[in-house]
């Protein structure tokens, strides 16, 4: 077992319906915890478990403080499918979003450099919400689960929110995470009610949020890099739906995919956790 089971309580439910996000207690362990660091420098050193490929080619920008972002870790590396396809964090998520059942639908290795005090956009996240990029899915009603793999405050990169901005819908354009200019995208989106709030993590800890929150991250003004493992997880009914928004997941419905396809596939989407 790699999550630490949590039994999600009324109140925990109330503050994510609420406010769109909720921070767990610590739901991996210490060692856990460095085998996923060691796992981040395998990853980043193109060392992968298994006999697969990954989902992307591994492209490490010239500028060395640049944020670095790769998805389907769970497909060469053993370590981070362990927590990403864990039945416990699959348990809290539907939980939380009211489901009978969850599947993964992709996970990320994050990896912001520290600027060591440098100012700079460079690993900034842009405001946005996830399901700006998700828009080919049927339902909104998915979450991201962030897991600190160090403790994360705003002044090593950490998540920002914005309060009940799940409750805003889909906002048009809010596929934003590689724009750095945070107040020009605040100044864009912040349209109503605009509350910040950081997500402030111990090791082991992870943020629960809705994929209709916006949120974003600054830079990290230390020496050392923040580190994450983060999985997007779904309900099991979810299915395909036609969007001019495309995404590298249809490709995974097969050569054709129709509207009204299920991302069932267990070879791509495995099932965290099911009632029945």
């Amino acid at each position: 077992m790699t999550v630490i089971p949590y039994q999600v309580t009324d109140e925990d439910k109330k503050q994510f319906n609420e406010t769109g996000y909720w921070i767990s207690p610590k739901l991996i362990d210490d060692d856990t915890i460095e085998r996923l660091r060691h796992a981040h420098e395998r990853v980043w050193s193109r060392k992968y478990d298994g006999h697969g490929l990954p989902m992307h080619h591994l492209h490490m920008s010239d500028n060395p403080l640049a944020i670095r972002k790769f998805d389907n870790g769970w497909w060469i590396n053993d370590e981070v499918r362990s927590v990403v396809t864990d039945r416990n964090l699959g348990h809290m998520a539907a939980d939380l979003l009211g489901e009978d059942e969850i599947r993964l639908w992709h996970d990320q290795v994050i990896f912001k450099p520290g600027t060591n005090g440098e100012e700079t956009n460079a690993g900034n996240v842009g405001w946005h919400q996830d399901y700006g990029y998700w828009r080919c899915s049927s339902t909104p009603n998915m979450v991201t689960v962030w897991i600190a793999l160090q403790d994360t405050d705003l002044n090593n990169g950490g998540m920002m929110t914005i309060l009940g901005s799940h409750k805003w819908g889909a906002v048009e354009g809010s596929d934003t995470f590689f724009e750095q200019d945070m107040s020009k995208l605040k100044a864009k989106f912040a349209t109503r009610d605009w509350v910040e709030e950081p997500c402030i993590l111990k090791a082991g800890q992870a943020s629960f949020h809705h994929a209709l929150t916006f949120h974003g991250s600054g830079p990290n003004l230390t020496n050392e890099p923040r580190l994450s493992v983060v999985a997007h997880l779904m309900p099991g009914h979810t299915y395909y739906r036609e969007h001019r928004q495309r995404h590298d997941n249809l490709r995974f419905l097969g050569a054709r995919p129709e509207p009204g396809m299920r991302f069932n596939n267990d070879a791509y989407f495995p099932t965290l956790y099911s009632r029945t």
